[in-house]
């Protein structure tokens, strides 16, 4: 974060569902990001040996947002996976469930608004106005969702994924 008096509070969650195999590599990760919006600054990146993505941070200092990404695999992301199919059959397409069925792997993206700690206490859910401008008290500023729908669409190009809102139960195209 860029002042060591702000925090960080958690709005969403976000889900990236493919088959493992098309695990990103970090650095591809990190130039789609960049070349989606050079302002975003990328930190704590993380790969395994083979270069793999583990996590990364995207600070969006204009956005007064941070998406923080993560790589999950295993049982439990399947059998997550396999709930949401059942819960979603009638909704999706076929072809949009039998990829959720296949997907054995997801990036988890935990979307983050960035507080000044002297206006933590100022509001408690995000407000539904985006940018600047719309700032209700001196010194507090608004959540922009544009770096999190960013992340989530090259993300989603990436892995060729699905993206998944689990807050709402859809699938995002």
């Amino acid at each position: 974060m860029s002042e060591k008096s702000d925090e960080l509070h958690w709005r969403e969650t976000y889900f990236i569902l493919f088959p493992q195999q098309r695990r990103p590599v970090l650095a591809k990760v990190a130039d789609a990001l960049t070349a989606a919006n050079r302002r975003y600054s990328l930190e704590n990146p993380s790969s395994n040996n083979e270069g793999f993505l583990e996590s990364l941070m995207v600070e969006s200092k204009l956005d007064h947002a941070a998406v923080e990404i993560s790589y999950e695999v295993g049982d439990a992301v399947i059998e997550q996976n396999l709930e949401w199919a059942q819960t979603l059959q009638e909704q999706l397409p076929a072809e949009q469930l039998q990829e959720l069925i296949q997907a054995d792997a997801r990036l988890d993206v935990v979307h983050f608004e960035r507080v000044s700690s002297g206006s933590a206490g100022q509001v408690d859910e995000p407000s539904p106005y985006f940018g600047d401008e719309f700032d209700v008290e001196e010194g507090f500023e608004m959540l922009d969702p544009t770096c999190l729908l960013t992340v989530v669409d090259a993300l989603t190009k990436i892995t060729e994924g699905l993206a998944f809102d689990p807050a709402s139960g859809e699938v995002l195209s």
